[in-house]
């Protein structure tokens, strides 16, 4: 794929103040090798420059009743992989991952999957039926669902094709599209074993349950009941607002720690059974094609993963040496990321990156390392250890279980490659 201007370009990671001291003096080490510019001495507020800013009159209060990012901000947007897929409305939107700070991913960012198009959903028509094995089968509409007791959890998604392009070769330039099938969020509503409970659930004889959506390609998963009454969520709420349409809107399924497409969007039905149901989007896609030709299907858990996100593929370091800032994004769907390691030369040495607080179960986590570049090419790298111990793999490892004809669950080991002229590309090593 060739680069356009559509890529982002040209960032540079600027020096930042911390309040650890360990990283301060870190800092003043390589202020005090004139890695960083510490200030200019004849800086004051009378050698300020003055805008037209502070000259004139701005906008009035809510001249923007809802908001939108600064007009500067406009390249920051979810893209599609030119040629990915046959039809815009059965495709993928990809969050910019590279423009993003901390874990929460902005609604209008968050990436998007749809099967057979948005639909647009009154929301005073939409209605939830929740029937099978259970003692009292409901219609619930969306005042009966706010009226629940409710919670509020941040979680990740992850479509199980996110790397899938990855596979064979290192296909696109970006993080945007290597790894942009994910994103992280607030999420508010109803855990799903209240509404089971609601209607009476046969614990007995039950062991999954089917969600479908309302859109038209009538999307369908099945879900282990071990799961159902875990920690899945029936949500309306995204962020603190109303789920948008490309989320969902007005109710979804959120399924923590499993691949994408069993956050079943625009959710109309449950069904309670005995044995899963074997629909199309879980025999036809979403299973692994393992090397002996065989299909491995319902494979739930998005294994512990981590990513570069800057510097990353695409971007240019403007200064040829000196400090910068590695920042990527780690998670895992058994739990609680437990360390990120990072390297710079490929994965001969590796140490201990910083993990920003909040770290929660099956939601992103950020973590940060310093970084003195040389000038040299380096070979930059990043690999995640969640609570379970289970450590993400090197690509060769993954490549000797897996092969290379798969689309899904692709968590290895990401390498991006600096050059000496500053420029990141993506490649496999």
């Amino acid at each position: 794929m060739a680069m356009g201007d559509e890529f982002p370009r040209g960032r540079s990671l600027p020096a930042k103040a911390v309040d650890v001291s360990s990283r301060r003096r870190f800092l003043q080490r390589v202020a005090g090798a004139g890695a960083i510019a510490v200030g200019a001495p004849t800086l004051s507020a009378e050698t300020l420059p003055v805008l037209e800013s502070a000259r004139v009159l701005g906008k009035p209060v809510a001249a923007d009743p809802y908001g939108a990012p600064a007009s500067f901000e406009a390249n920051v947007i979810r893209r599609q992989s030119p040629g990915l897929t046959r039809t815009a409305e059965s495709s993928i939107a990809f969050a910019p991952l590279q423009n993003l700070f901390g874990i929460i991913t902005p609604n209008g960012l968050h990436f998007e999957r749809d099967h057979n198009g948005r639909p647009d959903i009154n929301p005073s028509q939409h209605r939830l039926a929740i029937h099978g094995m259970v003692a009292s089968p409901k219609l619930y509409t969306m005042d009966d669902v706010l009226r629940m007791p409710s919670v509020s959890r941040i979680h990740f998604i992850e479509c199980g094709a996110n790397t899938g392009m990855e596979w064979g070769n290192a296909a696109v330039p970006t993080v945007q599209f290597t790894h942009g099938m994910l994103s992280c969020a607030e999420y508010t509503g109803v855990l799903l074993s209240t509404l089971l409970d609601d209607v009476g659930i046969d614990l007995k004889r039950a062991r999954y349950v089917l969600a479908e959506g309302a859109d038209g390609s009538s999307l369908t998963r099945t879900i282990p009941l071990a799961m159902a009454l875990d920690d899945v969520m029936v949500v309306y709420g995204q962020n603190g607002e109303m789920l948008r349409p490309e989320n969902g809107y007005p109710l979804r399924l959120v399924v923590p720690g499993v691949q994408g497409v069993s956050s079943v969007k625009w959710l109309r039905r449950i069904e309670v059974g005995d044995a899963p149901w074997y629909t199309r989007e879980e025999t036809l896609h979403y299973s692994d094609l393992m090397p002996d030709g065989k299909s491995r299907q319902f494979t739930w858990i998005q294994e512990a993963k981590s990513v570069i996100t800057s510097p990353s593929g695409g971007m240019t370091l403007l200064d040829k040496g000196g400090y910068y800032e590695i920042s990527g994004l780690a998670w895992s769907g058994r739990g609680r990321v437990k360390r990120v390691d990072v390297s710079t030369d490929g994965g001969r040495n590796w140490r201990t990156a910083r993990l920003e607080e909040p770290v929660q179960r099956k939601s992103l986590s950020r973590f940060r390392a310093d970084w003195v570049w040389d000038g040299s090419p380096a070979l930059l790298q990043s690999r995640c250890m969640d609570d379970t111990g289970y450590v993400q793999p090197l690509l060769r490892q993954l490549r000797e279980v897996r092969g290379t004809r798969s689309i899904y669950h692709n968590n290895a080991i990401q390498t991006w490659q600096v050059l000496a002229s500053g420029e990141v590309r993506n490649v496999q090593v």
